[in-house]
């Protein structure tokens, strides 16, 4: 029931002075200022009902808005976490790589090898059909490496092969790769100009690096993005593959198999990068070797093997282990030679073997062995399915000596007649003085 109240003060009545009127209205909510019976006769609980009503709405409301802030803040959130790479620690190791390499790979007008991953060192004059992925293991000092690229280039297999080096995180050997490659378009330079040089033991032949002019083979290689073009006649002949490195990290960024062990060196994380590093480039090799850069040197083509057009793309080419107390063989994981196709089958089949031993490994507490798992996967028919494996019969031939490798008469198969070898117990340092004695004008360090 409302209720008005009026007050009027009159100053002077006479003389008409102005009055001022307040007026002042009470009433209820939800009802009318005129006076009705019904209004008068309401239970108190349609008022109760009523505020009731109005405080639910209030809280509806309210927790609508919270929910929608909510969900403004998770989409804005995951957009930013879209900008984030997989692993913040290879984030790190990766950015800080790529920026001092920015400098170092001007020359080639890129800083990536392949699809914003890698390093282009050199680029090669034009496409190959063969690749070599070398491994560097955590304990190959630089000297290792050193003379694993020195021999590379003077085997001439770069002639017809591109090669990457599968480098572990935190170390740089950018300077030296970057050096030898330099040394090797000088040592290419030098013989060319002087045709009275003969070759000898670890000699240089440049004339598997001399492009023939009525070749048509003009295909681009696909290391990085730009092309490269040259008006130099000299230069155009001369033909070598592209030289790169990617990093673990970049191949393998959740490291899949920390899960299963403490420790994961690169001689078994490489088998969690090959798929990736394989698959990206499945349609531009036919042949792919795996080889170790501290175990192993190449002072021949050990891709002649697999060239030979009776092995098929799934084939697979091993090596045996020396074992002079047993008469057991295991297959030698420092060297595999396959077709393109076999060898990315392998590195799947073996990336799920070295899981299922790391498992059964942890419950005695044992360690992983690489050549273990390789020799069990291979030793299955049903892991390699898919995969044929030629034989492991050949062993990779191990220098004892300086006087066995420089052997040229002998009865049995000398080490000349090898395409690679193990260094075994040669000295890194006798070697590399033989190939300074035959070319000490082209390399810096010797």
């Amino acid at each position: 029931m409302g209720l008005i109240s009026t007050t009027k003060e009159t100053k002077n009545s006479n003389n008409g002075g102005r009055g001022m009127s307040f007026l002042l209205v009470f009433f209820p909510d939800h009802t009318d200022l005129s006076p009705s019976p019904s209004s008068s006769s309401s239970p108190p609980t349609t008022l109760f009902r009523a505020r009731s009503s109005r405080l639910l709405l209030s809280k509806a409301q309210s927790t609508i808005s919270i929910c929608l802030l909510l969900l403004l803040l998770t989409l804005f959130l995951f957009t930013l976490s879209t900008f984030e790479p997989p692993s913040s620690s290879s984030a790190v190791v990766s950015h800080r790589r790529r920026f001092l390499l920015t400098r170092d790979v001007a020359r080639n007008n890129n800083r990536f090898a392949l699809q914003g991953m890698g390093t282009l060192f050199l680029r090669g004059t034009k496409s190959m059909h063969d690749l070599i992925v070398a491994h560097i293991p955590s304990d190959t000092t630089e000297e290792d490496l050193r003379l694993f690229l020195r021999l590379l280039h003077r085997s001439g297999v770069t002639s017809k092969s591109d090669v990457v080096l599968l480098t572990n995180s935190g170390r740089s050997f950018n300077g030296l790769v970057r050096e030898e490659n330099h040394s090797f378009l000088k040592l290419v330079d030098l013989y060319r100009n002087n045709l009275n040089r003969t070759e000898s033991v670890w000699g240089f032949n440049h004339s598997r690096f001399i492009k023939n002019q009525s070749g048509n083979d003009t295909s681009e290689p696909i290391w990085g993005k730009t092309k490269t073009k040259t008006h130099n006649n000299e230069t155009e002949l001369i033909t070598h593959g592209s030289v790169v490195s990617f990093d673990v990290a970049e191949l393998d960024p959740e490291n899949s198999l920390s899960g299963f062990m403490d420790h994961v060196p690169i001689t078994l994380r490489r088998w969690a990068c090959y798929p990736m590093l394989l698959g990206r480039v499945r349609r531009s090799f036919k042949h792919v070797m795996l080889v170790d850069a501290k175990t192993s040197l190449i002072i021949g083509d050990p891709l002649t093997r697999i060239r030979n057009r009776t092995h098929r793309p799934e084939s697979v080419i091993l090596f045996s282990n020396k074992h002079k107390k047993t008469t057991s063989e295991s297959v030698n994981p420092a060297v595999i030679i396959g077709g393109a196709r076999g060898i990315r089958r392998l590195s799947s089949a073996m990336h799920t073997e070295i899981v299922r031993a790391a498992m059964m490994q942890r419950k005695k507490r044992s360690s992983v062995s690489e050549s273990a798992v390789l020799s069990q996967l291979v030793g299955s028919v049903h892991l390699t399915k898919g995969i044929e494996v030629v034989g492991m019969s050949e062993v990779v031939a191990e220098a004892s000596s300086l006087a066995e490798l420089r052997t040229r008469n002998s009865a049995a198969a000398s080490v000349r007649d090898c395409d690679m070898i193990l260094r075994g117990n040669v000295m890194a340092a006798v070697i590399m003085k033989r190939v300074c004695s035959l070319d000490s004008s082209v390399y810096s360090y010797c």
